[in-house]
């Protein structure tokens, strides 16, 4: 690493000069700051750096991964995983909690309401009591307050890249995704996706028609009033005239001289002419008038029709596009139940039965990536394991991570996967309402625990699990968040999660 250092010079120095050394040493200062990753600057040593993959054209990311043990991130599409970037998870004492996460919210420049106001670039969280993804120190080792510190500009990278709802897991170990097929998963609805289509064109078309026609209704009222405008003018114009013959009639009633005679008859003459010039540009203006309040009432009984047409079609691709979106369901051994969440809000609750249900049966994440045709989905599986093995610094205890010992990644394991879901017996009525709504990007979540108190409004499933340090939450508690559902096979209306903002409980 360059290093500048200004050395004593024992000869007299001008003001001049020393400004001009000042200056350059300054200069040579930012060039060196800009050359330097802000983690290596911190740490003193060089870091891993994000590693994309090359081999092919990086998809939607589906999936990140946070290995506590390996403090590094993953970014998985349909196909694998994308991109590589190494972490700074919380320390000792304010541990990020392991579990099973979304995002649940993104805002690209944010303020810690918590920690002095901290700057916490491109955040996306993934717990409302404080837990999130952002731009950071990187010292290499656990060193934050419970978030998850990224390099800034791979932070920067990813925030445009993820869409609120991408699932996060934080792994107590190194783990990546595998490839599963069961009876169990669901598979996608057949036409589903061209359903959505059709509803789509459907509505567009019954837009563009209730436009028109708003349109057209609009410029047969300007038109009917602009005629109507006239028979009033008209009409007025014309009452005047009458006056007009009428002063005119009682002028010459009057008339004493002839000249004077002479006068009040050429001037009843012209208003005779005029109160007829008027009466006919009243009779014309009244006779255009009248198809024109014809068009104008018939333009707006086809406005109004055309809708009522537009409000169904609408609503009716909302709904199909919902049938899009992907659900999320959470069975529960400890609680003997299973959940559906879609876009945040419960969707249904059932009980099931677990085969030895005084087993444990662990933690995986089932996550459908893609189609592989219009009523068959190709899923993959994450099973998480607690604990550390022996010679593997703890990164929460502050101390370096041992590189060497953990630069293959372990897969997780599909057959015990596969044993969890043949323990799992779902309601029939239930497996077919699931099978209606599953989608790509839906996910399944197996585990031991219950429902985080994390899990609430705006969040989708959160499972932490409860033999691992959590530090960060404890230090951060809140109430319990409620979460209620609906009856079996009532769905609630879709809304979006609530933006929060500055005046979140960071």
């Amino acid at each position: 690493m360059t290093s500048l250092s200004l050395k004593p010079n024992h000869g007299r120095i001008g003001p001049q000069a020393t400004r001009l050394a000042i200056a350059s040493v300054l200069a040579g200062l930012l060039t060196l700051i800009a050359a330097i990753d802000p983690a290596d600057a911190t740490s003193g040593r060089r870091q891993r750096s994000v590693e994309f993959i090359d081999s092919r054209t990086a998809g939607e990311p589906i999936i990140a991964i946070v290995s506590l043990r390996s403090q590094q991130i993953t970014v998985y599409d349909a196909k694998g995983w994308i991109v590589r970037a190494p972490v700074s998870s919380g320390q000792k004492g304010r541990e990020t909690p392991a579990g099973i996460f979304s995002i649940i919210q993104k805002n690209a420049e944010h303020y810690s309401s918590l920690y002095d106001d901290a700057y916490m670039p491109h955040m996306q969280r993934i717990t409302w009591s404080g837990i999130a993804l952002h731009g950071g120190v990187l010292p290499g080792h656990a060193a934050s307050h419970g978030c998850v510190r990224m390099p800034y500009a791979f932070a920067a990278h990813l925030f445009d890249a993820t869409r609120v709802g991408m699932r996060v897991i934080v792994a107590p170990r190194d783990t990546t995704p595998v490839e599963i097929g069961h009876p169990s998963l669901p598979s996608a609805k057949t036409g589903t996706a061209a359903i959505a289509a059709a509803r789509s064109a459907e509505a567009e078309e019954a837009s563009r028609k209730s436009d028109r026609a708003r349109l057209a209704a609009v410029t047969a009222s300007r038109e009917a009033a602009q005629a109507m405008t006239e028979v009033r003018v008209a009409e007025n114009l014309k009452a005047k005239a009458e006056a007009e013959l009428a002063s005119a009639d009682m002028a010459l009633s009057s008339a004493s001289s002839p000249e004077a005679k002479g006068r009040a008859e050429d001037t009843k003459a012209k208003a005779i002419a005029r109160v007829a010039e008027l009466g006919t540009r009243w009779a014309a203006a009244k006779a255009a008038l009248q198809p024109k309040l014809d068009s104008a009432a018939s333009a707006r009984e086809a406005a109004v029709a055309a809708e009522a047409v537009r409000v169904p079609a609408a609503a009716a691709a909302r709904a199909a596009a919902r049938a899009l979106e992907p659900i999320s369901v959470f069975i529960s051994r400890k609680m003997q139940r299973l959940y559906v969440r879609r876009a945040f809000e419960p969707v249904m609750e059932s009980p099931v039965t677990i085969v030895d249900a005084d087993r444990p049966i662990g933690t995986h994440v089932f996550t459908a990536m893609e189609r592989n045709s219009d009523t068959d989905m190709r899923w993959s599986v994450v099973t998480l394991e607690g604990g550390r093995p022996q010679g593997i610094v703890d990164p929460h205890g502050g101390g370096r991570v041992n590189r060497d010992q953990d630069a293959k990644l372990i897969s997780s394991d599909a057959g015990v996967a596969k044993t969890a879901l043949d323990r799992i017996v779902i309601p029939q009525d239930v497996l077919e309402r699931i099978a209606d709504l599953a989608s790509p990007r839906s996910s399944l979540i197996i585990s031991d625990e219950g429902l985080s108190s994390e899990t609430g409004k705006g969040t989708d499933f959160i499972v932490l699990l409860s033999g691992e340090p959590q530090g960060s939450l404890k230090m951060r508690r809140r109430a319990p968040a409620q979460a209620r559902y609906d009856s079996q096979f009532d769905r609630l209306p879709w809304r979006r999660a609530p933006s929060w903002g500055r005046h979140s409980i960071w």
